[in-house]
C-alpha cells in the first residue's frame, strides 16, 4: 500500500522500496543489508527520495509515510476498550503492534474550578 502511493508520487520501485524500509525504522546499513546494496546506494536513494518528496530529513519522509504504514488507526474505527474504567482520562496513547498502550491520569488537584476560590477562572472570563 505505503509503496504504491510512494511510486504514484513519483518515486521508483527501488526509491519506494527504500523509502518504505526506512518507514518502518531500519537504519541505512539494514536497508543496504535487506536490499543486497551498499549503504551509498542507499544514502543516493535518501537524496533523490527526498528532493522528489519534498522533505528534508529522514524524519519528515517517515512523519509523512505513517498515515499509509498501517500503524495509525482512526478513532472511529477503533473498537471500544472494555479495560479502561469508565470516565478514566486517557492520554499518551501510542501504537504497539496490533495493541495499544495507554496511560490513566488522576488530577493532582481536585480543587481547581470547584468554586472555592482557588480557581483561576476569573482570570479568563469564565
Amino acid at each position: 500500500m505505503l509503496r504504491d502511493v510512494l511510486i504514484q508520487k513519483g518515486l521508483s520501485n527501488r526509491e519506494a522500496e527504500v523509502a518504505e524500509l526506512v518507514s518502518k525504522g531500519l537504519s541505512n546499513k539494514e536497508v543496504a543489508n535487506q536490499l543486497f546494496v551498499t549503504e551509498k546506494t542507499v544514502k543516493f536513494h535518501l537524496t533523490n527520495i527526498y528532493k522528489k518528496m519534498n522533505v528534508k530529513s529522514r524524519a519528515q519522509l517517515i512523519v509523512w509515510c505513517l498515515p499509509h504504514l498501517g500503524f495509525v488507526e482512526n478513532e472511529a474505527t477503533q473498537p471500544a476498550r472494555p479495560e479502561m474504567a469508565a470516565g478514566a482520562a486517557t492520554i499518551n496513547t501510542i501504537p504497539v503492534g496490533n495493541t495499544t498502550v495507554s496511560s490513566n491520569v488522576t488530577p493532582i488537584r481536585n480543587d481547581i474550578g470547584s468554586g472555592n476560590g482557588n480557581s483561576d477562572a476569573g482570570a479568563f472570563g469564565i
